[in-house]
């Protein structure tokens, strides 16, 4: 019985550890360039600029993400939620670090689990690469010894971006920032931003 608390103060390290790898310093946003051109799943290519009255609001992981990111696209759902009518003026996009098993088709489906409104874009190694490079994500293949080709883990850098309507770069919360504080972030801003073009 004495594996419990071990186990648990394990997983509170590794949370702690986590998070304190994710919350990048004001520098790691600096100069950051939002530009990213890669696919959704009806092979229609999609920028930072595709839309042009909405906030977007992006994350990097994958489908076989074992803890952060199906936490993060909760999150993501939760925070569409609380913003009601709002939702409206936000895009929630998840753009994938592992272009080798996420096809877009693929990545849209798991997207869809969370909600619906979350666009999963993919694209090429090199395009993927570039975008992470773009937003300063790092992210890099782990594999077990003698494991099969396609069985490893993606570490990855986590957290939220929001990029302004016409697609410019506004804010990063760092992964663990309260839903609360995000939806307050996100209310805000929306009611500075101009009314929609009709």
């Amino acid at each position: 019985m004495r594996r419990l608390p071990s186990l648990a103060a394990a997983a509170l390290l590794a949370l702690a550890s986590l998070g304190a790898a994710a919350a990048a310093p004001d520098d790691d946003v600096q100069h950051l360039r939002p530009r990213y051109l890669l696919m959704d799943a009806k092979g229609r290519a999609v920028t930072n600029e595709t839309f042009p009255d909405q906030f977007q609001l992006l994350s990097f992981g994958y489908t076989f993400c074992p803890d952060v990111c199906p936490t993060t696209l909760a999150e993501v759902a939760d925070i569409m939620k609380q913003l009601g009518p709002l939702a409206e003026r936000v895009q929630p996009v998840f753009i994938t670090v592992d272009p080798a098993r996420d096809t877009p088709a693929h990545l849209q489906q798991y997207a869809d689990f969370f909600d619906p409104r979350i666009i999963g874009l993919s694209g090429s190694p090199a395009l993927v690469a570039k975008v992470a490079q773009n937003y300063k994500v790092r992210y890099e293949i782990v594999r077990e010894p003698n494991a099969a080709p396609d069985a490893y883990t993606v570490d990855h850098s986590a957290g939220m971006y929001v990029l302004a309507p016409g697609g410019s770069f506004v804010k990063k919360f760092a992964f663990g920032t309260p839903v609360s504080q995000i939806v307050d972030a996100l209310r805000q801003l929306i009611d500075q931003a101009p009314a929609p073009r009709q």
